[in-house]
């Protein structure tokens, strides 16, 4: 059980994995930022100098605070955002590689094909 999660562990994808779980929170943290700091602030300008973070409602005893819910949900839109043009650009370049190699096989076929019937030219 030990060499099998060893070597779990030793594979490149579950590397890759660990990189891309840091990088999401720090990437996270920015856009927190960006949210909280930059557009919300500028939203509740143009909304009349509206506090998102200061929307609650009292019920009972209970206070909710949907000014951090609609925070927290145009935080997950713009990392969404991100993340679909990011794999946008990624599905474009790994078309663009395809293409190619796509291209140099079919010319090897050919240029196979052409030697091929020179050799069965020149055997005639």
């Amino acid at each position: 059980m030990i060499k099998e999660f060893k070597s779990f562990i030793a594979r490149g994808n579950v590397i890759d994995l660990a990189v891309g779980v840091i990088m999401g929170s720090a990437f996270g943290k920015i856009v927190t930022s960006i949210v909280n700091d930059i557009l919300m602030p500028l939203l509740g300008v143009i909304l009349g100098g509206l506090n998102f973070s200061g929307l609650t409602i009292t019920v009972g005893n209970a206070t909710i605070s949907y000014g951090n819910f609609i925070q927290n949900v145009v935080d997950f839109l713009i990392v969404a955002l991100c993340i679909f043009i990011m794999i946008k650009f990624i599905n474009r370049l790994t078309k663009k590689q395809e293409k190619k190699e796509e291209t140099k096989k079919k010319e090897e076929i050919l240029l196979l094909q052409e030697i091929r019937d020179l050799l069965l030219k020149e055997s005639k």
